[in-house]
């Protein structure tokens, strides 16, 4: 394998989820387009709801999707791009102000960084942290509705910002993970917005459209409108809530409930047939039992509609609803339930489609990688090859001071040799002074 810092075109993305955590190796190839070298995929057991509870499952179950994710890509790696989520994700809307001091000289980059910087410095209730800061639209001397200020002249520049936070606990666990495996955390990204650079086109997100992301544990909500991230939200259900729906509903165990949502699992009842029945092995020494389809599609349903209720609430919550013309985009390991885009178009009133990570995929990609399970994982690789491409982010540049082994070997035989010259000239001192010090009368 190469060197442990990652190749100038080698970028690596982790993605931490409920169900799964995923590690994927890529770059961008001569057409811009998205080269997959590696990818690693195993089953998390220490993350609840996007959040680690088990520091020691979520380090083996890291450790593990790496290797893969290495031995795939025949490259070795040292910094890896990581996605947060979870519950303790919010957001706000704040309002920045600088006065310039000079409104003949152009408003340049540094004017709307130091504007940034300031977003930064906002007191948050304790425990949080500002994980993006994302500017709306600028303000210069009154004249709104500005989207790019640079190269203008003013004195009063204004701004509004979207500015997302989580727990800086939950933030520190993941880096911790991450760390004892060997790996650094080179940036961290919110999910959501990871997902959309991998399913969304350029002309939704500037008409307006809602991403709905239903992963394991939680459902992710991004809203753009004019090509900027307007809203963003966290829905603490998921496909493991409809899993357990389904287990206490039919008195099956966990393994079986996953199994029934993933098979025959529909989220229309009514594309079901009434007269089909499924049969699952009964307990040791009892019989199998059996479940109509009509009854699993209504549990699944039901659980269904409550999240997408939650996700017409935040559309309005958020002011945008009746404006985004591209409709809802799902995506997600939950966005694979049968009839889950027509439940979806029925129950909200708006154009839906599944959203596949394929745009941005170079020919030749694994089969495995069209799912939208991928979609996280593949949109934080391509935040971070746009990032590290603009600069906004760099692999910090290591000093090793090497040290041969034989320079190693020969310095503390030196040593010892030093100190030897110099316990055999003490005794020589000492004998020599004895020897010339004349003899005491007394003896």
């Amino acid at each position: 394998m190469n060197s442990n810092a990652n190749r100038k075109d080698l970028v690596v993305a982790l993605d931490i989820g409920t169900t799964k955590v995923c590690a994927i190796a890529g770059r961008k190839n001569e057409h811009g387009q998205l080269e997959i070298l590696g990818f690693g995929k195993v089953s998390s057991e220490g993350v609840l709801r996007g959040v680690v509870t088990n520091i020691e499952k979520t380090v083996n179950a890291i450790s593990e999707a790496v290797a893969i994710a290495k031995e795939a890509a025949g490259e070795d790696f040292k910094y890896v791009h990581v996605g947060i989520a979870g519950q303790h994700i919010k957001s706000l809307q704040h309002r920045g102000i600088l006065t310039r001091d000079n409104n003949l000289s152009e408003i340049s980059q540094a004017d709307i960084d130091q504007l940034i910087g300031d977003m930064h410095k906002l007191v948050l209730p304790p425990g949080d942290k500002i994980i993006h800061v994302i500017p709306q639209q600028y303000v210069v001397d009154n004249e709104q509705g500005i989207n790019d200020p640079i190269g203008m002249s003013g004195i009063r520049l204004e701004a509004n910002f979207h500015i997302i936070t989580g727990q800086i606990s939950a933030s520190n666990n993941i880096t911790r993970c991450i760390e004892r495996t060997g790996l650094e955390v080179a940036n961290l990204t919110l999910e959501p917005i990871a997902s959309a650079a991998s399913v969304l086109s350029e002309e939704e997100m500037e008409a307006g459209v809602a991403l709905v992301d239903i992963g394991g544990g939680t459902t992710d909500i991004t809203i753009f409108q004019d090509g900027i991230v307007r809203h963003t939200a966290v829905i603490p259900l998921g496909g493991n809530i409809i899993t357990k729906d389904i287990k206490e509903g039919c008195s099956v165990m966990m393994h079986q409930a996953e199994k029934l949502k993933v098979k025959f699992g529909s989220a229309l009842a009514s594309e079901v047939y009434d007269n089909r029945v499924i049969s699952i092995p009964g307990l040791r020494g009892r019989e199998p039992k059996e479940i109509a389809e009509k009854n699993l599609a209504h549990i699944i349903q039901a659980r269904m509609e409550e999240i997408l209720d939650y996700v017409i609430w935040e559309i309005r919550r958020s002011g945008y609803d009746g404006k985004l013309i591209g409709g809802i985009v799902l995506t997600g390991g939950g966005s694979l339930l049968n009839h889950v885009e027509k439940l979806c178009q029925l129950h909200t009133g708006m154009e839906t489609r599944i959203g596949m990570p394929i745009e941005r995929l170079a020919h030749g990609y694994s089969k495995h990688l069209s799912s939208p399970i991928y979609a996280t994982g593949l949109g934080l690789l391509i935040k971070a090859i746009e990032d590290l491409s603009s600069g906004a982010i760099t692999y910090p540049e290591e000093t090793i001071a090497e040290v041969s082994e034989e320079a190693a070997e020969q310095e503390p035989a030196a040593n010892r040799e030093a100190l030897e010259d110099k316990w055999y000239e003490q005794i020589f001192r000492k004998t020599k002074e004895w020897f010339e010090t004349e003899p005491d009368s007394r003896f």
